[in-house]
């Protein structure tokens, strides 16, 4: 299949200071997309155990080209889908794998035609309900590199019962893409699942946008594949060192690599809301990739646009936009006003939305150049695994007990919030209360609001966590982060673990209003995320993290509005004019 040339000026650097360092980290760049391209780990370990485990996460860099082979059977696939009547699919996944599809989804869209997509990452009872259709209409695709993961795993055991109780050919309706040899892969050809893909084992999940995990997906939404297949084989063959190469990809690690040694580790995206689902993939493909043995970068994905004065100095920004559509004014706004003050920021821009499959790559390619330059593996996720086992030795333990370990007992505010602090708080604080916990940021630290709650970024509970970032951000110019947990746990959950010990975290959870058993197991999905809240609390605490766990006695704004009131009384006012104390739903 031909690939275009990507466009010469897609990419442009204002350095600001950071201009002698750019050029003095070039050279490290160009180096790792060499090494990359000659399979030689060297530049990321002097360790033969390391290099030989990275040496089997490459293959992301041939996927392109296999995938080319494959879009016929992808096509025709999704077209048996069609004849058979499907209206809706659902993607039952986690992490990286599945980010993939939901921003191709949400930045490309659905083909006029194609069977309606939503991705579930979530444990919440209420986000499983919602996902709830006629299953005689509906195609599950179950994603895990693993086939071991319990989130999709669970999920699947969930709509598998649905299913059987409806249709006599239920295996019919789900699909599998996992990796070869996996209890996942074992499972589906037992049952006959309507198809299996097999993916590359060497791809490791948040390097697989451009392979089964992310084209499969896109199939069934009917996403133009040639295109975005081609733009990302341009983008490998302008980052070839034996053709044009390295590229702006290589600059693209230089900046990133040259910004965290000058103290800018905070990668800021100022993307307009088109575009704003890429940042979700960029922070879990920065944090994870990078957020290890105390060193990293920081990024700061869907944090409202502002001036100048709101941000520390210890950001980096990086603008996207595509070529010929009407500008976001928020962001060319704040765009205009940073680069005026000498910010350093680079700018991005797309010939046309097809051209994320390219963006994926030059991504991918700069993240593990740059993980050469901060001398981290960027393939592996050491910690990853920490919060997992405490959730599953929680699991263990309700199993044994019936019961999970009582929930922020602590302390208490009105209306039966619960409070408890970890260890790193309590000695920070002294005698101060634990909601003191937001006077603990400090020039270079960042705030990471994380949300066990129902994932719907329209709901007034969803505006009023994002309006507090906003607060704090104006109040005392730190980065601020949001996720959503469980899905959080498999990004940038690495990076507040292992990475700098510069975050201050409030974790929130709150009582489901209606709870929903899971086929097969002691515990429901209400338990499975209250755990898994639990265990990633003990895990920040067993890391000496600052980190306050907030639960609310059902998910409502207003108990969340006045847990944030507490909080937000122990940090000054704001400290420019763009404060979104006004109307924001969290009463300064």
């Amino acid at each position: 299949m031909p690939y275009a040339k990507p466009m010469s000026f897609d990419l442009r650097i204002l350095p600001g200071p950071l201009a002698a360092e750019i050029d003095a980290q070039r050279a490290a760049a160009d180096a790792a997309i060499r090494a990359l391209w000659a399979r030689d780990a060297s530049q990321w370990s002097a360790d033969p155990a390391v290099q030989w485990a990275i040496a089997q996460r490459l293959g992301w860099l041939t996927s392109p080209a296999m995938m080319v082979d494959n879009l016929g059977r992808l096509r025709a696939f999704a077209d048996q889908v069609r004849a058979d009547g499907i209206e809706q699919v659902v993607l039952l996944g986690m992490g990286g794998s599945s980010l993939a599809p939901e921003v191709m989804h949400r930045i490309l869209g659905v083909r006029p035609g194609f069977p309606a997509f939503r991705m579930l990452d979530s444990t919440d009872p209420a986000a499983v309900r919602a996902a709830e259709t006629d299953p005689e209409r509906t195609l599950y695709v179950v994603a895990s590199k693993s086939g071991t993961t319990i989130e999709p795993n669970v999920l699947a055991a969930y709509f598998e019962r649905r299913a059987a109780s409806r249709l006599s050919n239920w295996a019919n309706r789900f699909v599998a893409i996992t990796d070869p040899g996996t209890p996942l892969a074992r499972r589906a050809e037992a049952e006959q699942f309507r198809a299996v893909f097999l993916n590359p084992a060497d791809i490791g999940g948040r390097y697989s946008a451009m392979s089964y995990f992310g084209l499969v997906p896109a199939a069934l939404m009917g996403i133009d594949l040639d295109a975005v297949v081609a733009s990302a084989r341009a983008r490998l063959a302008a980052s070839d060192p034996d053709g044009e190469g390295p590229g702006t990809a290589a600059a693209l690690a230089a900046l990133i690599g040259a910004a965290a040694r000058h103290g800018r580790d905070k990668l800021t995206l100022l993307l307009p809301s088109r575009l704003e689902p890429f940042g979700l993939w960029i922070e879990q493909l920065i944090a994870e990739s990078t957020g290890k043995h105390s060193t990293g970068i920081v990024p700061i994905a869907g944090e409202a646009p502002a001036p100048p004065p709101s941000y520390g100095p210890d950001r980096l920004f990086v603008r996207l936009s595509v070529a010929g559509e009407p500008p976001d004014d928020r962001v060319e706004a704040a765009a205009r006003s940073l680069a005026a003050s000498g910010a350093p920021m680079v700018e991005i821009t797309w010939p046309d939305p097809t051209a994320l499959g390219g963006e994926f790559v030059r991504w991918e390619i700069a993240t593990a150049a740059l993980g050469a330059i901060l001398q981290i593996n960027p393939f592996d996720e050491p910690n990853v695994q920490q919060a997992k086992d405490a959730t599953r030795a929680l699991l263990d333990r309700y199993a044994a007990e019936g019961r999970l370990p009582a929930v922020c007992a602590d302390h208490a505010l009105a209306g039966g919030i619960g409070l408890a602090a970890s260890r790193a708080v309590r000695e920070a604080l002294g005698d101060a209360s634990p909601e003191a916990i937001l006077s603990l940021l400090a020039p270079g630290d960042y705030f990471a609001l994380l949300a066990y709650v129902p994932p719907d970024d329209a709901s007034a509970l969803a505006r009023r966590m994002h309006a507090l970032r906003s607060i704090v951000r104006d109040r005392t110019r730190a980065a601020t982060m949001f996720g959503y947990g469980p899905r959080y746990l498999h990004s940038t959950g690495q990076l507040h673990k292992g990475g700098p010990n510069t975050g201050v975290f409030v974790l929130v959870t709150a009582a489901p209003v209606e709870d929903v058993p899971i086929p097969g197991e002691a515990f429901s999905f209400g338990t499975l995320e209250l755990a898994q809240a639990l265990g990633d609390f003990l895990s920040l605490d067993a890391a000496g993290r600052r980190v306050l766990h907030v639960h609310l006695p059902r998910p409502d704004p207003a108990l969340f509005d006045r847990a944030a009131d507490a909080l937000l009384a122990h940090v000054g006012p704001a400290q420019s004019p763009s404060s979104s104390d006004s109307g924001a739903g969290a009463r300064s």
